[in-house]
């Protein structure tokens, strides 16, 4: 198949080049001209503006968005509309909100274009093992493109989920799981750093990665970092968030379904992002107002 991806970053420059290997045409936009002269030395066709692109593939077209959620894909998705011809096919394989992907799924069955979520996970690795992915949308139409998601995919590791958005749903809920295991880990290990014992980070991850019940890929990856840097002196506590672990909780609460450990896991890290906590603050002056206990100056 002949398929054309907008977005060369890490994720998008891995799974055009993937595609390529598999032997797909594949061809790739990107604003950047750093980005499509790297994928270009992988054999990637690639174009200066979508248009041109959208030109040089035969019908239907095929093309395959992975650019940052929001408004940007929100923007690519409106052009499209523009730009596509009816019977086209769209894939959103980025970190969209599954709610939108329904919207973008109603605006361009209104011109006849296919629209299909897939929701994508692998990471850096995915280049090489292949990805996991969560597709939602038309059945029949994710059926026409099994030859492209089989070649992205690890064996079985992707799978039709449902009508428009389920992909997309799937994706955020595992995020906001994987949010929560890595907090888990991360509270964990601190237990093994600051515990009773001088324990040896390096050697209790490489015990844990292999046949214990919470082996994993994290846990091989946890063991990879402080194989680098045991004590992780180079990094700072701050842990970004994508946005994804906070539709996962917000949408347990539209939905009544308990998620405490998704929502604790989002929490620490909203703590993770401030310099000091002001709720941590007020705490201390409480106690010296009712205690005279020790409040700690700066």
């Amino acid at each position: 198949m002949t398929i054309g991806f907008i977005g060369l970053g890490r994720m998008g420059h891995g799974l055009s080049n993937r595609a390529k290997q598999a032997g797909h045409t594949t061809h790739g936009f990107s604003p950047s001209q750093s980005s499509r002269d790297e994928a270009a030395k992988q054999g990637i066709q690639t174009h200066s503006t979508l248009k041109d692109m959208i030109d040089a593939l035969p019908s239907p077209k095929i093309l395959w968005v992975m650019v940052p959620a929001g408004e940007i894909t929100d923007s690519v998705i409106t052009e499209l509309s523009t730009l596509l011809s009816q019977g086209d096919i769209v894939i959103d394989g980025g970190n969209s909100f599954y709610k939108d992907s329904q919207t973008h799924f109603t605006q361009l069955q209104e011109k006849g274009i296919e629209f299909v979520d897939c929701g994508t996970s692998g990471g850096l690795a995915g280049e090489e093992i292949g990805y996991s992915m969560m597709i939602g949308g038309n059945q029949k139409t994710v059926e026409y493109l099994d030859p492209i998601f089989n070649a992205l995919a690890a064996p079985d590791a992707y799978a039709y989920m449902g009508p428009a958005g389920a992909g997309h749903y799937v994706k955020m809920v595992h995020n906001g799981a994987e949010y929560a295991i890595m907090q888990a880990m991360a509270e964990g290990f601190e237990m093994i750093e600051s515990g009773p014992y001088n324990l040896d980070v390096v050697k209790v991850s490489q015990v844990w990665k292999n046949a214990s019940i919470i082996r994993s890929y994290l846990m091989d990856l946890a063991h990879e970092a402080f194989k680098k840097d045991p004590s992780l002196e180079s990094h700072t506590d701050r842990v970004d968030d994508n946005g994804m672990g906070r539709w996962t909780v917000n949408t347990a609460i539209e939905y009544g379904i308990p998620a405490p450990t998704i929502s604790d896991a989002v929490y620490a890290r909203f703590r993770s992002q401030q310099d000091a906590s002001f709720a941590g603050k007020t705490l201390a002056a409480l106690r010296n107002e009712f205690g005279g206990h020790k409040v700690h100056k700066k």
